[in-house]
């Protein structure tokens, strides 16, 4: 008898258990196909087969190949599919949202049509990043003047740290070589800071384009998003790769440091978690970011990259 891989076909109405776990996987440099109710991974190493019904959003990075098949089960499945850079470090192009929901799309709509209501979600997101101070009767316009005085603060604050230098921020969008090194690793950084963001958002199903204090763009609520994260992982890196390599390669540099950040899954098991926060959406959803493989004889193996994974056949 033929052995059977993964778990049987979920029925429609078992998909709407997303609200008990919310698990993202990613996958280099591999080819994907579909065995029974299992999506096959098979590279050089040998091959893994990942049962479909326990995986959410799936990453799909460089160098993977995969197989109408295997996008027909991922479909069934109601998988969530973002192709994006290494790590994560860029987004290109999603399939359908999470669960087919839309509740987060449904909720990000009304509070941002109501000016009430965006005003609120742009304090919030002020005291996420600068806790411990009273904003309830700013304006956005206030909100926007203290952003700015902060973000510089925190500029000076890195520059002083790593010793660096800085005067002013500065970005040319037709000659990224015209900037300092500092301002090109800080454009890096943003970039991949930007493309994780946005994997997270189109995959649990909300607008990259509805901003509550960026407006105007088809991205503004993804820099919305990722100036929460700003202070603690782009800025910071962009100081300490110019610290540590000077003028060389930075962008390639500073992409790999950013990288090597995302690499735990940790902020974006925050990113989902202040998604639904900034959105008012209450769920008791247990987020699992995993950025590396299943390996069908031990379960998801967290900390190892798929590269320096040992598969098994079975």
């Amino acid at each position: 008898m033929q052995k059977k891989f993964g778990a049987k076909k979920p029925e429609i109405g078992e998909l709407s258990k997303i609200s008990d776990r919310v698990t993202f996987l990613y996958l280099e440099h591999a080819k994907l196909n579909r065995v029974d109710s299992a999506i096959s991974v098979v590279d050089s190493q040998g091959t893994v087969y990942i049962p479909a019904a326990i995986i959410s959003v799936l990453f799909l990075g460089p160098g993977v190949d995969v197989t109408h098949r295997a996008m027909e089960l991922m479909g069934e499945a109601g998988m969530s599919v973002v192709w994006v850079g290494e790590e994560g470090v860029r987004q290109y192009a999603h399939g359908r949202a999470l669960n087919h929901s839309s509740t987060l799309l449904q909720a990000q709509a009304k509070l941002v049509s109501n000016n009430r209501s965006r005003l609120k979600v742009a304090r919030k997101m002020y005291q996420m990043r600068f806790p411990g101070i009273d904003v309830s009767n700013l304006t956005m316009q206030q909100l926007r003047g203290k952003e700015g005085a902060r973000v510089r603060k925190v500029y000076q604050e890195q520059s002083q740290k790593t010793g660096v230098s800085w005067s002013r921020r500065e970005y040319k969008v037709d000659d990224f070589e015209a900037s300092t090194p500092i301002n090109q690793a800080l454009t890096a950084a943003h970039q991949a800071l930007y493309g994780l963001s946005y994997s997270v958002i189109v995959a649990l199903g909300a607008s990259a384009g509805l901003g509550f204090v960026h407006t105007g763009h088809d991205l503004s609520f993804v820099y919305d998003f990722s100036d929460l994260y700003k202070a603690e992982y782009s800025i910071p890196i962009a100081f300490e790769v110019v610290k540590e390599y000077g003028k060389e390669d930075i962008s390639t540099h500073t992409r790999y440091a950013m990288r090597d950040a995302f690499k735990d899954g940790r902020l974006i098991e925050r990113m989902v978690k202040d998604l639904k926060y900034l959105l008012d959406v209450e769920d008791q959803t247990e987020v699992k970011a995993v950025m590396n493989l299943w390996d069908d004889k031990k379960g998801l193996q967290k900390s190892v990259s798929y590269t320096h994974l040992r598969a098994h056949e079975t």
